[in-house]
């Protein structure tokens, strides 16, 4: 039987793995993300290796005025979704974004609220039909502010809330939300980044996220070992984690 997915962000290194994880003969796929050239690329191929009915459609997690119509295009397409796949972020410039607002919006634009307001009209159409299934990847970061990367916590901490009162919204009309809070991930989002530790191959979380569809998970922690380090993290007191150099 074939589905409709919706991959958002997908030009990602991890979305287009996640995209040829999920996608079987005959499914009807939309990919969306902000460079066109580089998403009709992606399209191009994944039709090939996949033998999936594949549209592009453009989309700037920052271009609120143009996500209705976005929405619109999407649902014009392949219908409520069976599958989507909530792959936008960028970690943006942390340094930079504690002096020029507009990088603090861009950075939420990136990673939360191009999201909620792309997918908005979306979600209506899936709780109207009463089935359907929304993957989000977002971060451990949103699990605390730490002084190295606060405005990106911030937007994940963000995502997580939105999606977990959305995950209760849509829980009566049989549509699933899973969250996904992904550590460290060999991909060019952290390639170069200091700190890094334990960084994942993309691959593996690709098959982890695909094999998500079927199973009723709430909340994941992909490498599952970081559900334990953040458990940690988040029972050190404050007066002792402000001071830790994180």
């Amino acid at each position: 039987m074939s589905r409709s997915i919706l991959i958002l962000g997908a030009t990602s290194s991890l979305a287009r793995r996640i995209s040829l994880a999920l996608a079987k003969p005959g499914d009807r796929v939309v990919l969306a993300a902000r460079d066109r050239a580089e998403l009709d690329i992606i399209a191009a191929d994944l039709r090939v290796r996949a033998d999936a009915a594949v549209t592009a459609l453009a989309f700037d997690a920052a271009d609120f005025g143009a996500h209705c119509a976005f929405s619109d295009a999407v649902l014009t397409a392949v219908g409520p979704p069976d599958i989507v796949v909530i792959a936008t972020g960028a970690l943006g410039d942390q340094v930079a974004a504690r002096s020029d607002p507009r990088k603090i919006l861009d950075i939420g634009a990136s990673n939360f609220l191009g999201a909620a307001t792309g997918l908005a009209g979306i979600v209506d159409a899936m709780e109207a039909r009463g089935a359907g299934h929304l993957l989000v990847l977002s971060s451990v970061a949103g699990d605390r502010g730490r002084a190295s990367n606060y405005v990106y916590g911030a937007a994940k901490a963000g995502m997580n809330a939105y999606f977990a009162g959305l995950r209760g919204r849509l829980h009566g009309a049989g549509v699933r939300v899973t969250t996904v809070k992904l550590g460290f991930v060999d991909t060019q989002m952290v390639f170069g980044k200091p700190g890094m530790f334990l960084v994942a191959d993309p691959a593996a979380i690709a098959r982890r996220v695909a094999g998500l569809v079927d199973k009723p998970k709430d909340i994941v922690y992909a490498p599952w070992f970081w559900a334990f380090i953040m458990l940690i993290i988040r029972s050190i007191p404050e007066t002792v984690f402000k001071r830790l150099p994180l």
